[in-house]
This record gives structure tokens, C-alpha cells and sequence, in this order.
């Protein structure tokens, strides 16, 4: 058995993937300020919609797991989403002028829908381990996204997209993705190699998904 830990090991395997995020011409489009804005507009929407299922994921662990203290993060994890990074996009959805009845007005993306769907089906078959693995590719790539694109001088004081940089590389987004990070490997400790087999797939997966999204933000697909 290698000596890395599980997260290492999903992070690794989906390294090919990530690299391809990171390079994406929307998230560059970000970094330099050049991202056309009705793209960025239709990223929000879905992302928004995106969001509540994301939320939904981690209530199945509230509902999976069998020990009080776990319940309670993944409880933590709902109330976070539903009334913490959804501020970042309450934010721009002001400024774009929309409304949260607006948002409901939107159909989810395919992409979208695929995605969300792959992950509330990994929570109904899985345990809190496998509902971990689905939701950490997620979590993780926008933390290394926000501090990669942070790292760009002036790029985290753009005008428009400035916030949403900040958003994702602060200490707060990253202290709860390190607490991610830290569950799948408490939850893994004694996982055998097929198991991690099948997180690594689904890790993998949910990256690809990722990758998708960002092509559906750039291609305006609906």
C-alpha cells in the first residue's frame, strides 16, 4: 500500500484533470479579468442552482451517518453552503441584477443536472465515506483555483471579479476544505484498497464533472 494518504491519493489521480480546470479559458478569463460577463452570468445561475444540490449531498450524510459528532459536521456543511458560499453568489447575482425567483426560473444545465445526479446517487448508495469522495472534488479544486488565481498580481482586486477570487481563496473557504480533507481521511482510515478504488473513481469522476461545468460556463450551454 502506498504511503500517502487516501486525500493524496484522490488528489493524485485526478491531477490530469485539475491541470486542465486550472487552465480552463473561463477560470483564466477570471484570473485576467477578461471573462466575457454573460458567461460569468450563466456560470452563477447554474452554479447557484448546482449549490442547493451540493447541499442536499451533505444532508444524506447527516441521514447516513451513524456517529452524533459526524452528523453535526455534515450538519455544519449544509447550514455553510445554504447560508455561506451562497453569499459570494448573492452578492453577484445583485449586481447582475437577478433575482433569487429568477434563478428558479432556470433550467439546470445538462451538465448541471448530470452532475448533481451522480453525486445524489453516490450519497444514496454510499456511506459517509463514499458521500465525502463525491462532494471533496468540488470543495478542493475551487480552494486551489481561488489561491491560484489569487496569486496573479491584481487579479484579486479586479473590479468585478476580484470578490469572487477572494471569496475562494480566503482562509475561511480554505479552513473548510482542510476540515474535508481531513474527514475523508478519518473516514478512510480503515478502508481496504478496493474501497479506495471505488472513492478514487468517484473522486475522479465528480473531477471530470468539474471540467464539464466549466465547459458548460464557457460554451453557454443550457
Amino acid at each position: 500500500m502506498s504511503g500517502l494518504s487516501v486525500s493524496a491519493r484522490l488528489r493524485q489521480a485526478a491531477d490530469p484533470v485539475w491541470e486542465t480546470c486550472l487552465h480552463h479559458p473561463f477560470v483564466t478569463g477570471i484570473g485576467d479579468g477578461t471573462l466575457d460577463v454573460e458567461k460569468f452570468r450563466h456560470f452563477m445561475l447554474q452554479d447557484y442552482l448546482y449549490l442547493f444540490d451540493y447541499a442536499r449531498v451533505f444532508a444524506l450524510g447527516v441521514v447516513k451517518a451513524r456517529d452524533p459528532e459526524l452528523m453535526r459536521t455534515f450538519s455544519k456543511n449544509v447550514d455553510a453552503i445554504l447560508n455561506g458560499e451562497m453569499n459570494i453568489h448573492r452578492a453577484y447575482m445583485k449586481r447582475l441584477g437577478i433575482t433569487e425567483e429568477q434563478v428558479f426560473a432556470v433550467k439546470p444545465a445538462l451538465d448541471n443536472l448530470s452532475y448533481t445526479n451522480y453525486m445524489l446517487s453516490v450519497a444514496h448508495t454510499g456511506g459517509p465515506m463514499e458521500i465525502v469522495a463525491s462532494i471533496l472534488a468540488c470543495s478542493w479544486s475551487y480552494a486551489e483555483i481561488g489561491q491560484a488565481l489569487a496569486a496573479i498580481p491584481g487579479a484579486a482586486d479586479h473590479p468585478f471579479y476580484g470578490e469572487w477570487i477572494q471569496g475562494y481563496a480566503s482562509e475561511d473557504y480554505a479552513a473548510t476544505n482542510q476540515a474535508l480533507i481531513e474527514l475523508m481521511d478519518e473516514l478512510a482510515t480503515d478502508a481496504t484498497e478496493d474501497q479506495i478504488a471505488h472513492l478514487t473513481d468517484i473522486f475522479v469522476n465528480c473531477s471530470r464533472y468539474e471540467l464539464g461545468f466549466w465547459d458548460m460556463a464557457w460554451e453557454l450551454r443550457q
